[in-house]
């Protein structure tokens, strides 16, 4: 018999670039968690004002993030404070995110369960982004 998540809305935020198998660990082990899985996706506004760069544009981050079958809603992730506001507008039960930032959303456990996942070792956008440079370095050279 399959075990089904508990009724719970799981929400967790990123920017999800250069999406690999590491962002879809995380979403699946999300929804045994509970049984819709909200993703807050990094505007490029946002990723500019933590002065990051994405190699995709936000458009075209949430349109995988919604094609991905662990997650039952996207919305856009345009600064730090709203994660509050969205735990009570989406009536989230977990704030779960990687525990590459544990203990730093700790102040939400007021209103939701907050969750720190391991993340998949050798994997992240940056590392990728690393490797797609050095390939085009040595196609170019």
């Amino acid at each position: 018999m399959l075990k089904r998540p508990p009724q719970r809305t799981i929400l967790t935020y990123g920017t999800f670039d250069l999406f690999h198998h590491g962002h879809a660990r995380l979403l699946s082990r999300l929804t045994a968690l509970g049984n819709e899985v909200i993703v807050g996706c990094s505007t490029d506004a946002f990723n500019a004002a933590k002065g990051k760069q994405s190699t995709l544009p936000y458009a075209q981050r949430r349109a995988i993030l919604e094609s991905c079958r662990y997650v039952t809603h996207v919305i856009a992730e345009e600064d730090w404070d709203q994660k509050r506001t969205d735990i009570v507008n989406y009536n989230a039960s977990v704030f779960a995110m990687g525990d590459d930032w544990e203990g730093r959303f700790d102040d939400l456990s007021d209103l939701a369960e907050v969750i720190y996942l391991p993340r998949t070792k050798d994997i992240s956008s940056s590392l990728l982004r690393t490797r797609l440079t050095l390939e085009d370095i040595r196609v170019a050279g």
